[in-house]
């Protein structure tokens, strides 16, 4: 089965079986040796010399541990859709104090709204989502990039858990202090791992305010990583480290350029093919590279289309949450090619005939 979603999305076979690589011990030199291997290579995919931490969890649990580790004031949460809200949720629940900001839907977020609400003085975290998969809208962090740059003692977390390894993220460049993404989109690995670039700035930010939890504590697992040789404070999921150490080589191997640029031939195809037939729902120049939202402008029954999908080995997704009924998306990342695609697009016209 073909998977159109936005995530999980398909894995190569190779990299499953890396999976089933015999147990090493997790306090080995071994364990130290591959944690260190992945660390160096996101580095290069993520274009920093920032600390690499990893997490057996999804995006979210770094996303908790971020946000609830670094802000000692008033963090601010920029949301252009459901996961954008998320960061705000877990701050609530975890007693941090935060505001939030709503875009309008199939709207970003722009450089001078965060702007305006930095120059208060109140917020000495912010939080955004890159790639916001329930919209299909991305967020101009270049843009943003240049007001942070006026503030120097916010921490800036940014979620790019459906961009990173489909979309150039250079985080060093763009002053990204929590850079966190995860195992499932566009690394195209099994869902269950999640990781995280930690700025200095980060790292003396959590010096400064101290433990806050255990598990998801970004201060703990910066703390293993240094006096335990890259090892982590709880056994983490050693095939997940096989089997993305193994991946990042694969993704290397095609050429980082060149995977940027198949994805940004993939969206483009996506969002003109779905401009013929239907209409994306993100505003005109902020359409995501990784998952393309289609505005069901023609009120079709998306289960029944998947139904006869299904039946050709492939699947999309419906709309997320309020826009279930409103909307469908077509995730196109990871392993996804133009090939891919086309044989989707195709079988979406003759299901539906459209012409």
């Amino acid at each position: 089965m073909k998977l159109f979603i936005p995530g999980p999305t398909n894995v190569h076979p190779d990299v499953l079986a890396k999976m089933a690589t015999p147990m090493i011990g997790h306090r080995t030199p071994e364990a130290s040796a591959l944690q260190k291997s992945i660390s160096d290579k996101l580095r290069k995919l993520m274009f920093t010399e920032n600390k690499i931490v990893l997490s057996t969890s999804s995006g979210t649990g770094l996303m908790e541990g971020a946000i609830r580790s670094v802000t000692q004031k008033k963090a601010i949460v920029f949301s252009t859709g459901a996961f954008g809200r998320r960061w705000h949720e877990l701050a609530k629940l975890n007693g941090i104090d935060a505001d939030l900001y709503e875009a309008e839907p199939g709207h970003p977020v722009l450089p001078g709204i965060v702007d305006q609400y930095l120059k208060t003085g109140k917020y000495d975290s912010m939080a955004i989502t890159h790639n916001e998969t329930s919209t299909g809208v991305v967020n101009p962090i270049e843009s943003i990039a240049d007001v942070m740059q006026k503030y120097p003692k916010v921490v800036w977390m940014v979620d790019t858990v459906s961009s990173l390894g489909g979309v150039k993220i250079e985080t060093d460049k763009l002053g990204i202090d929590v850079c966190i993404s995860s195992s499932q989109k566009a690394l195209a690995l099994p869902p269950g791992l999640s990781l995280a670039s930690i700025s200095k700035k980060t790292e003396e930010r959590l010096l400064k305010i101290g433990h806050r939890g255990f598990y998801l504590d970004l201060l703990t697992l910066c703390d293993y990583i240094d006096k335990r040789n890259y090892q982590y404070s709880c056994t983490p999921s050693l095939p997940h480290m096989f089997a993305l150490n193994f991946q990042l080589d694969r993704i290397f191997k095609e050429g980082l350029e060149n995977r940027f640029i198949r994805h940004i031939e993939i969206a483009e195809y996506t969002i003109n093919w779905v401009n013929s037939f239907f209409k994306t729902f993100p505003m005109a120049g902020f359409e995501s590279l990784t998952v393309t939202c289609v505005e069901n402008t023609r009120k079709i029954n998306v289960a029944e289309l998947n139904k006869e999908l299904q039946k050709r080995d492939m699947v999309l997704s419906n709309g997320y949450g309020a826009l279930k009924d409103k909307t469908f998306r077509i995730g196109h990342m990871g392993e996804i090619n133009i090939d891919d695609i086309i044989e989707l697009t195709n079988a979406i016209e003759d299901i539906l005939k459209l012409k």
